[in-house]
């Protein structure tokens, strides 16, 4: 049997740049819910999960964050994503559809996500960019709030599709923020920063993972260097 390789890529800042189309999401529904004009700079977003950014707000409008609480927010925030995306200036990132477009045949290799992202919001900005179809599955926020718990998750569910374990050695995670990284590293996973988004090279590079691009453009070259 073909030995299969699980490449989870990470949404915002490593396949796409939405233009902020999911921060403006939030400010909207924070102006909706609490009446407040709020930058939301003293939140911390860039890696970490929908449901962590989400009790964040709350925490800060001295909202409990219980589960009622945060879907109900959630539920606003995906509802305004549609408009916040035929708004802003996104795009697709530097090589990101020609490497799927290559990886996508590959009988060794599965493609997936890892995302902070609740799976409707993922699905949302794939779709907006066309890139859903490429993945076969994900973890997202709405699994756990913990990043470093997703992946289990993913994990798993290669698994039930595929037939067989995936050894920690057989999966990359490719993101681009410490939060990506570390989840990598937190289930052993080979771990490929990528410095398309808030994080710079050099930010990046002190978190230690096993490969570092400056972009993904050059596919022949990203496909030689990680033996896809």
């Amino acid at each position: 049997m073909t030995r299969k390789r699980l490449l989870l890529f990470d949404v915002d800042g490593t396949l796409v740049n939405t233009g902020g189309a999911g921060v403006e999401s939030l400010k909207t529904a924070v102006r909706s819910r609490f009446g407040a004009t709020d930058d939301l700079h003293d939140i911390e977003i860039a890696g970490k999960t929908d449901r962590a950014i989400i009790r964040d707000i709350l925490c800060k409008y001295q909202i409990d964050p219980n589960e009622e609480n945060i879907a109900s927010f959630a539920q606003d925030y995906i509802h305004r994503l549609p408009l916040s995306l035929s708004h802003s200036r996104g795009r697709v990132l530097p090589g990101i559809r020609r490497l799927l477009e290559r990886l996508r045949p590959q009988l060794n290799i599965v493609l997936a996500l890892l995302t902070g992202n609740l799976q409707q919001g993922a699905k949302l900005k794939l779709q907006h960019y066309g890139l859903w179809d490429f993945f076969e599955f994900g973890a997202f926020a709405d699994d756990h709030h913990d990043r470093n718990e997703l992946g289990t998750f993913a994990r798993e569910r290669a698994q039930t599709r595929h037939g067989h374990d995936f050894d920690a050695a057989d999966i990359d995670v490719i993101g681009d923020t410490n939060h990506d990284i570390a989840c990598g590293k937190a289930f052993g996973a080979r771990t490929i920063a990528v410095a398309t988004g808030s994080w710079s090279r050099e930010r990046l590079q002190r978190c230690a993972p096993d490969f570092l691009f400056d972009d993904l453009a050059d596919t022949d070259e990203v496909i030689k260097k990680l033996g896809w």
